[in-house]
């Protein structure tokens, strides 16, 4: 019995719990960490235990009397780590080992302890990581010198994002200075069926292994359709929406901070006008971080209170915020993965179900939500999409070990570049060469034999954004009174006398400081608020298949509402204007008198790299992300297939295409936050390697054959 595996102190621990058993996921991981050395990664639904899997068998194994900090817990976010540093403290109660949180928000009496005695466990992100190694680089030696494991959470949200690679090269570096191997656990529950990249991910894919709890919890699902003609959301809508959710602890995702802002205050308003509960908040990155934690601590304590939270992904991820007993989800999620992640936020106790209620606005977002539903029932995850050269993560790297060494020989980092698991793909000559041109720009400098930080570059690795990968844009505080309420980006309508939504309230600005980046703002209960802005997001082929699979098909779906299935009989109606004959390499392709419509259902790289081939052929189009279509104004269907063969032809020469585009729109080859420092080739390199799907697009134009419809 794996319980028996466990040191006596973590044993007395459980007992006091009074668990009845353990887990699987938890039975599993404690034998196979206790008797082995491998690396795992640990895969399991949303609240299934697994955080309690990864720690009571390390806990167990290590021996924290010994010198440096044995275990780093490495997390998404600073409130995964505020809320998992209770967790694990509460799992050392009969350990005398020291549980220290390391980001910008923790305490610094408590870091500077750690720093003079390094010991027990730390719980960090990697943007503090990367800190530590531009400023603290001896410090980093002594703290992480003595590592025996690595608990990575939330794994999947790194594999295959620009995040994840740095934080690969980050552990890397770690491993280099380390007396012996440390061990790599990861922890997910959305990592699907693609193992393969996690286990890439630690560095060591031979000695990986997966432990997968393959429990699936009920669902208790029902989607209804509100068809929206204005931005805001339909009353009925935010009726329904009270109805539903007045007497229970929800969470509910809208798409965009604006809806979310609005869904908080429109139901606040509602709740008041009929005595209801008063606690409705909004929760994302503009509200302010101490607003979002008292959120979290309120939800997480609230017994008794029902409430509700209007959420972006800042609540995804695996905070604890208690008990829910309602997901609410606004339109479609842009990923499968993301559905499974907010369904699991619901019904986390053994006994529930997840309860999970979708409301749609439009007929393709309703149609997406089914495709990504019905998707989550097949088994269906994302796999990740990886960046086999990140030249841009590698060019950030140099700086980062540059600055660190405060001068290191030039053969000796193309070396640590090279031996670097995160950037294997990349050639010794490509690092040169990136090397080389951070030399002429005046990012690096030689200095007799060495390269250090040079003048342009010191503006860079000082600057607080250094630390980070990904793109952050400049923010205005939003301020009522001295207390700070948000940040927001400033837009064109944020300007004095009018009305912002935020943290669940309405504001009125009363002035707009732009050297101080300061809006202040009074309350306000009258005017039309601006709205934040949000993409459809990035969808993948399959979605897009199964979509179309749906509107030819005649399944009904019982989850669906009277007008959601009015809806969905009317895009199949539309769609019964085709011959479709096979799904698989057919397309519709709607003619009108002077234009056309070509509905590809595939996913958005297919057809950014589509459109970008019509504009090189010169054809004028418009493309709809949302219903995945290219629409051709003034064009009749016989010049359009006439055309149609030429389109592909530049799809061999993409590279020169994109530098012609680069000549006339330099900014347009800037694919994130760190190409733009890159050379023009290896920009255009990794912005085929993001943007575009040039092996999809090249089978779309080989197998796709239109399909016009039947009064053509």
């Amino acid at each position: 019995m794996s319980f028996n595996l466990l040191a006596e102190p973590i044993r007395r621990f459980i007992r006091e719990q009074r668990w009845e058993t353990l887990r699987p996921i938890q039975n599993a991981a404690i034998s196979k960490i206790l008797k082995t050395e491998d690396n795992y990664i640990l895969s399991a639904r949303t609240a299934s235990g697994k955080t309690e899997a990864a720690f009571l068998p390390v806990l167990s194994k290590v021996d924290f009397n010994e010198p440096g900090v044995r275990v780093l817990y490495i997390s998404p976010l600073k409130a995964l780590i505020n809320d998992q540093f209770r967790r694990v403290e509460d799992l050392c109660t009969h350990l005398d080992v020291t549980v220290t949180k390391w980001h910008g928000d923790a305490n610094r009496t408590a870091k500077k302890r750690l720093v003079k005695k390094p010991n027990g466990i730390v719980l960090i992100t990697p943007e503090s990581i990367e800190a530590m190694f531009v400023n603290r680089p001896y410090e980093v030696k002594s703290l992480f010198s003595n590592l025996e494991f690595v608990v990575i959470d939330e794994i999947h949200s790194f594999v295959g994002t620009d995040r994840g690679t740095q934080l690969k090269s980050l552990l890397s570096r770690i491993q280099s200075i380390c007396l012996d191997q440390f061990r790599v656990i990861g922890l997910s529950a959305t990592i699907g069926e693609h193992y393969e990249e996690t286990k890439r991910f630690t560095g060591s894919w031979e000695n990986t292994k997966i432990l997968v709890d393959s429990q699936k919890k009920a669902i208790d699902a029902s989607f209804r359709y509100f068809e929206r003609d204005v931005p805001e959301l339909p009353v009925d809508l935010l009726k329904d929406l009270y109805l539903e959710t007045k007497d229970c602890k929800t969470l509910v995702f809208p798409n965009d901070r604006g809806t979310v802002e609005e869904v908080a205050v429109r139901l606040k308003k509602l709740s008041q006008m009929i005595g209801g509960h008063p606690y409705y908040f909004s929760h994302h990155s503009s509200v302010d971080k101490e607003v979002r934690e008292y959120v979290e601590f309120f939800a997480k304590k609230s017994e008794r209170e029902n409430f509700l939270i209007a959420c972006t992904s800042t609540l995804e991820l695996g905070i604890d915020i208690g008990s829910l007993d309602k997901t609410i989800q606004i339109d479609s999620t842009h990923s499968v993965a993301s559905l499974v992640q907010r369904i699991g936020r619901s019904g986390r106790s053994e006994s529930k179900s997840s309860n999970l209620v979708l409301y749609a606005t439009n007929p393709w977002t309703l149609l997406q939500s089914i495709a990504c539903y019905e998707l989550q029932k097949e088994g269906f995850i994302e796999p990740p999409q990886v960046i086999d050269k990140p030249y841009d993560i590698l060019l950030h790297q140099t700086l980062s070990i540059a600055k660190s060494r405060s001068g290191i020989h030039r053969s000796e980092l193309v070396q640590e570049l090279k031996m670097n698991t995160a950037f294997n793909s990349i050639e010794i000559t490509e690092i040169e060469e990136i090397i080389e041109h951070l030399i002429e720009i005046d990012f690096l400098e030689k200095l007799g034999l060495e390269l250090i930080i040079g003048i342009e570059g010191e503006q860079v690795v000082n600057s607080r954004n250094f630390y980070t990968v990904f793109e952050t844009t400049a923010e205005y505080a939003v301020v009522n009174f001295g207390n700070t309420i948000g940040s927001i980006p400033l837009a064109p309508q944020f300007v004095e006398d009018e009305n912002i939504f935020l943290a669940a309230r309405i504001w009125k600005i009363t002035s707009v400081d732009h050297d101080a980046m300061q809006i202040e703002v009074v309350a306000a209960n009258d005017g039309k608020p601006p709205r934040f802005s949000g993409g459809f997001g990035r969808i993948h082929p399959r979605i897009r298949e199964k979509m179309f699979e749906i509107v030819l098909g005649a399944d009904d779906f019982d989850y669906l509402n009277q007008s959601g299935t009015v809806a969905l009989t009317e895009l199949r109606r539309f769609f019964a204007n085709f011959r479709i004959e096979d799904k698989r390499s057919e397309r519709p392709l709607q003619v009108g008198p002077k234009n056309s419509t070509l509905y590809t259902f595939t996913g958005t790289r297919i057809n950014t790299t589509l459109s970008f081939l019509l504009d090189v052929a010169g054809i004028s189009h418009l493309k709809c992300g949302l219903e995945s279509s290219l629409e051709f104004d003034g064009l009749p269907k016989a010049e359009l297939l006439s055309k149609w063969e030429s389109v592909s032809t530049p799809l061999a020469n993409l590279d020169q295409h994109l530098r012609a585009m680069g000549k006339q729109r330099p900014q347009a080859l800037n694919s994130s936050k760190w190409s733009q420092f890159l050379p023009v080739d290896f920009k255009v390199m990794l912005l085929k390697q993001r943007n575009y799907d040039i092996a999809g697009t090249s089978e779309f134009f080989k197998n796709t054959q239109f399909i016009a419809n039947r009064c053509t």
